[in-house]
């Protein structure tokens, strides 16, 4: 038993954090659209979490590597192709796609039907780089590729070659 008063050890517990249906923070980014489920702000910056409705036919980023941090990837319905160096995964709802620090990555959703997947990062290092990309893009227009590799690499990550 600690020494401190119980009010103090009541303060000081972690809050549970409950995101419902239709709440969270949502980015659109082009075709996707992503909701924050969780940025870091309650796990110490241990996690983070998204759910993202790909559109049918979206291209996915470029095949990129993250150095600081681990991104899974849970695949809800529709399916979701996940390209790993130069193996193709085609992952359909139920499959969870692990990737570790500086694996190269990117995943697409080639089909007609739109998919939905969850992706988690540890530690929460990217939840940020999306914002960033949100606004970015906020003009409408593509940002050039020198204003995309300066905002990646805030972010520990860069193009895989």
């Amino acid at each position: 038993m600690t020494d401190a008063p119980r009010s103090a050890r009541a303060a000081a517990a972690p809050a549970v954090a409950v995101v419902r249906p239709g709440d969270g923070e949502t980015l659109t980014l082009g075709t996707t659209r992503m909701r924050v489920l969780e940025d870091g702000s309650n796990t110490g910056h241990r996690l983070g979490l998204t759910e993202s409705v790909l559109a049918p036919h979206t291209p996915g980023p470029p095949q990129h590597r993250h150095a600081q941090h681990d991104e899974g990837f849970y695949v809800l319905s529709g399916t979701v192709r996940f390209t790993v160096g130069q193996e193709e995964h085609e992952a359909g709802p139920g499959t969870f796609v692990m990737v570790p620090a500086g694996v190269p990555h990117t995943f697409a959703n080639p089909g007609g039907q739109p998919a939905l997947m969850l992706s988690i990062f540890t530690p929460d290092l990217y939840v940020q780089y999306f914002r960033d990309l949100r606004d970015t893009l906020a003009d409408g227009r593509p940002p050039a590729p020198a204003d995309t590799l300066a905002t990646m690499s805030r972010y520990a990550t860069r193009p895989a070659s």
